[in-house]
């Protein structure tokens, strides 16, 4: 079954292990980051549960939109 997925009968060919090595090193640095914006997200979330008063006073129903 490890030939079929590899696709040949050979040794391992080091284009393909590199490539693979390379490819799991970046799954690493997506799930990283995954996490990083997970956590920025939850204190983003946090952060707007528990607004100041400075924010109080503004109902975002009724805003209008911004000028450019």
């Amino acid at each position: 079954m490890a030939k079929a997925l590899l696709g040949h009968v050979g040794g391992s060919d080091p284009r393909v292990l590199a490539e693979m090595r390379r490819l799991q090193q970046r799954v690493q640095d997506l799930e990283t980051q995954l996490l990083r914006v997970q956590a920025e997200n939850d204190a983003l979330a946090a952060a707007a549960r528990h607004r100041g008063p400075v924010l109080d006073g503004i109902d975002a129903s009724k805003a209008e939109p911004a000028l450019t």
